[in-house]
């Protein structure tokens, strides 16, 4: 999960121009669950996968969500940004018409939603 240089992409997120930014009040966690937290976004800033920002418009929660392994995945709470945000005209296609679409192909590839909880919208 490296970062992607922005010369070869970068992604700008659309939000309603009359969306006023919403800053989340902090959410306090025990000790143990805030090393769990300093380690993922150590972790996320040495991979260039964020990066540090002086002026958040938006502020959104850190969620700590139990595994079924015993450990723990950060996931980012949206919430409020995603509200802001104008919906995809676009949706995903129904999976009986993407198997459908396979008949006759020789080659199909996959793709594994790893870390596919970064994301927003």
């Amino acid at each position: 999960m490296q970062g992607v240089s922005p010369e070869i992409m970068v992604h700008k997120l659309n939000v309603h121009p009359e969306a006023r930014p919403v800053k989340q009040k902090k959410r306090a966690f025990g000790v143990d669950r805030n090393r769990i937290i300093k380690e993922e976004v150590e972790k996320l800033l040495k991979i260039n996968y964020i990066r540090p920002v002086q002026y958040p418009e938006w502020l959104a929660n850190v969620v700590l969500v139990p595994k079924n392994n015993g450990k723990w995945r950060m996931c980012i709470d949206f919430t409020d940004l995603n509200r802001a945000c104008p919906k995809d005209s676009f949706p995903l296609p129904r999976i009986d018409a993407m198997i459908d679409s396979t008949s006759g192909c020789e080659l199909m590839s996959f793709l594994d939603a790893f870390q596919g909880y970064n994301r927003s919208g």
